[in-house]
C-alpha cells in the first residue's frame, strides 16, 4: 500500500499540480483532500495546458479515479465550466471523476459575500480572491452549509435552503444589496444536481477498498502551509488546513493510511494576496524572477510577490507536516542569476530568530541571508541528478538540510520528462 499525500510547503503556488499529474501516470487514486477554486493547479502535458480549480490533478490518466474530497468546498459552475471549457474539448476521460457527497456547496450568497466583505475591510484587507470560500467553511463549521449530496435531493435542499436564506438576507441587507429567492436558488441548486448527481456519491466505499487493496493513492492538496488556517500568517490565510495532518480528515483516511508526505516547494520564494512575506524583494531582481517563472495567479492572474528561498519557513513546514521527501521546483528560473541568497534567520528586535513568529511579529523581520554562486548555465536539458551543474546541486542540497527532509524530485521545466527522480544526491 503507497498513500502519499502531496502538499505546499510555502505560500501556495508552488506548483503541486505538475507534480500530481507526474505521479499520477502510476496512480490508482487521487483524492483532492481541502480548498475550492480560490487557487489553480497549472498542469501541462501533451493534452496541452490546463489551469485546473476544482478537478484533481490527475484527471488526465484515464486509469486514475479522481475524487474531490469531503474537506472541499464545490462551486458547482466553475467545475462544470472546468469540464465543458478545458478537460472535455482536449478529450480527457472523465468517467472517473467524483464527487464526495458530504462535499460543501460554494453557494452564490457566498460569493456575494466574501465581495462585499472584503471590500467593506478597506485598507486591511485579507487578499481574498471573492470566490466564496471564507463563507462557505463558515457555514460548513455553523453548521449553515450545503451539501453536494443535497444538491440530488431537491426536498430536503429546499427545507435547508429556507432555513440558510432568511439569515443570509439578513446579511445581504446590511451591505444594502436586494434579497436572494429561495424558488431562484433551488431551481439553480436542482439544475446542478441533475448535471452532476451522476458523479456525486459516497466516496468512502471506493476509497476504503483502495486503501484495504493495497492501492497508489494521492491525496492533493491546495495552497500552502503559510496559509494554513491555523499555523499559515492570520487572518491572511485560507480558510481550510492545507497541511498533511487535514488530509485524512478532508479525504476520508485513517492517520496510519499515509506511507508519504512529499513536500512541493519552489526553489524560490512566491507569494499571492496580503500578509507579511520576508523575503519579498520589490527590485530588479524580483521583478527578474516574476518574468522569467510567469509568476501571475492561475486564478486571478494577479502578480506574484516573488523573493529569495526562505529557509525558515520551510523548516517551519517540515515540521508541521512531516515531509518524508520535497519536490523542489522551477530551479531552471533561477538559470541567469550570477548569484542567489537563501534566507536563514529572521532578526527581530536585535536578535536572531530561527522560527516563524506569530504574524505581527512576522511583519517586523529581518531576514538573514547567505549567498550562493549560481550556475549561468540552462538546466532545462538536465534529466538526472547528476546532470545539474554543480553549483546548482550545492544550492539544491542547502535547501535539503534547511527543510530537514530528502529530495527526491526536482523540476526544470513544467513538461512531464522535466521532472528529475532523485535516487541519490551525492557529489
Amino acid at each position: 500500500m503507497t498513500v502519499t499525500a502531496i502538499v505546499g510547503a510555502q505560500w501556495g503556488d508552488e506548483g503541486k499540480g505538475r507534480v500530481v499529474d507526474y505521479l499520477a501516470q502510476k496512480a490508482d487514486m487521487v483524492i483532492r483532500f481541502q480548498g475550492g477554486d480560490n487557487a489553480g493547479h497549472t498542469v501541462v502535458n501533451e493534452l496541452g495546458t490546463f489551469r485546473l480549480h476544482l478537478a484533481p490533478s490527475g484527471i488526465f490518466n484515464p486509469h486514475t479515479r479522481c475524487i474531490v474530497g469531503t474537506g472541499t468546498v464545490v462551486n458547482p459552475e466553475t467545475l462544470l465550466q472546468e469540464i465543458s471549457e478545458q478537460l472535455a474539448p482536449a478529450g480527457v476521460n472523465l468517467d472517473n471523476l467524483w464527487l464526495s457527497e458530504r462535499g460543501h456547496v460554494i453557494m452564490p450568497y457566498h460569493r456575494l459575500l466574501d465581495g462585499l466583505e472584503e471590500t467593506v475591510r478597506g485598507g486591511a484587507q485579507i487578499g481574498t480572491t471573492r470566490r466564496g470560500i471564507g463563507p462557505a467553511y463558515a457555514d460548513k463549521a455553523a453548521r449553515h452549509g450545503i451539501r453536494l449530496g443535497d444538491l440530488i435531493r431537491p426536498d430536503y435542499l429546499r427545507h435547508r435552503l429556507a432555513l440558510v436564506l432568511e439569515r443570509k438576507n439578513r446579511e445581504l441587507a446590511y451591505f444594502g444589496q436586494p434579497p436572494m429567492n429561495l424558488d431562484e436558488l433551488v431551481d439553480q441548486a436542482v439544475a446542478w444536481g441533475e448535471t452532476l448527481g451522476p458523479r456525486i456519491i459516497d466516496t468512502l466505499p471506493m476509497i476504503q477498498a483502495a486503501v484495504r487493496g493495497g492501492q497508489s493513492i494521492l491525496l492533493e492538496g491546495q495552497l500552502g502551509v503559510m496559509r494554513d488556517l491555523d499555523w499559515g500568517i492570520y487572518p491572511y490565510v485560507t480558510s481550510s488546513n492545507p497541511v498533511a495532518g487535514a488530509a485524512c480528515a478532508g479525504a476520508g483516511l485513517p492517520p496510519t493510511a499515509i506511507d508519504e508526505i512529499i513536500g512541493v516547494v519552489k526553489a524560490y520564494s512566491t507569494a499571492i494576496g496580503a500578509g507579511p512575506f520576508p523575503v519579498e524583494l520589490t527590485d530588479e531582481n524580483g521583478a527578474r524572477l516574476r518574468e522569467i517563472g510567469q509568476e501571475y495567479g492561475a486564478t486571478t492572474g494577479r502578480p506574484r510577490r516573488c523573493g529569495w528561498f526562505d529557509g525558515v519557513a520551510i523548516s517551519y513546514a517540515t515540521w508541521h507536516n512531516g515531509f518524508t521527501g520535497l519536490a523542489i521546483t522551477k530551479l531552471d528560473v533561477l538559470d541567469s542569476f550570477a548569484e542567489l541568497k537563501i534566507c536563514v534567520g529572521y532578526e527581530l528586535d536585535g536578535e536572531r530568530i530561527d522560527r516563524v513568529p506569530d504574524t505581527p511579529d512576522l511583519e517586523r523581520v529581518t531576514p538573514m541571508y547567505e549567498t550562493w554562486p549560481g550556475w549561468n548555465t540552462s538546466t532545462k536539458e538536465a534529466r538526472r541528478w547528476d546532470d545539474l551543474p554543480k553549483a546548482a546541486r550545492a544550492y539544491l542540497h542547502r535547501i535539503s538540510k534547511l527543510a530537514g527532509a530528502p529530495i527526491q524530485y526536482v523540476s526544470v521545466g513544467p513538461e512531464r520528462e522535466q521532472l528529475i527522480v532523485v535516487s541519490h544526491q551525492n557529489e
